[in-house]
């Protein structure tokens, strides 16, 4: 404690006198931190707009079928934008273009770039499409195997796909047995084609029509 006011006085310009400086410097660097920060968000913000406007119209260009603007879109997204989202989806674009434009080795390489993705949704969207290109291309065993490499724990919501592709792969190698039991499994899951059905139902025929003769 201090006797007189005038010791306190002393003791505060002392204390100031010693700590004064640091306390400035706290306050202006917690400042320059704030706005840095507000600066940061914003500059991310305008960035996830921009990137959002450039995949619209890139999704314009699809519905129009317009593949030399979707081309030329999804670069320009990417390019800006490489670590954004809209990026990796503008990369999902540029595979469906190759394919539309007859360039299948082109789209396979694109979409097994995509595989490298830690985005699980993107990985398995890129998955089921590089095996429908596996299927066209009647690489049957590759599609199959890439089914099997896909991670279990990340593929849930896309099981009834790729079911549904096993089915497809097992009846172009003439395993319709797999090939039942697969589209069976696919069903149970609702998430198959509109067509599945009908794919079950024709595999089912000839088994059901010999059942009959006999």
């Amino acid at each position: 404690m201090y006797d007189t006011e005038e010791e306190q006085v002393e003791a505060l310009q002392a204390w100031w006198k010693e700590n004064g400086k640091s306390m400035i410097a706290g306050a202006i660097l917690g400042g320059v931190l704030i706005v840095g920060w507000d600066f940061w968000k914003g500059h991310q913000q305008t960035q996830s707009i921009e990137a959002s406007v450039l995949y619209e119209q890139l999704l314009d260009f699809d519905e129009a079928e317009k593949y030399a603007e979707m081309d030329t879109k999804s670069l320009e997204l990417i390019k800006q934008f490489p670590a954004s989202h809209y990026a990796r989806y503008a990369t999902l674009m540029q595979a469906k273009v190759k394919i539309n434009t007859g360039d299948l080795t082109a789209a396979k390489t694109i979409l097994q770039d995509l595989l490298q993705q830690k985005d699980p949704e993107i990985k398995n969207v890129a998955r089921i499409r590089l095996i429908r290109l596996m299927l066209a291309t009647k690489e049957y065993e590759k599609g199959l195997q890439l089914i099997s490499e896909a991670d279990a724990s990340t593929t849930q919501s896309f099981s009834g796909n790729y079911d549904e592709l096993t089915g497809d792969l097992y009846v172009a190698l003439n395993r319709l047995g797999e090939a039942r039991t697969a589209y069976e499994k696919a069903l149970k899951t609702a998430q198959g084609s509109p067509l599945l059905q009908m794919k079950l139902d024709d595999i089912s025929a000839p088994e059901t029509q010999l059942t009959t003769k006999s």
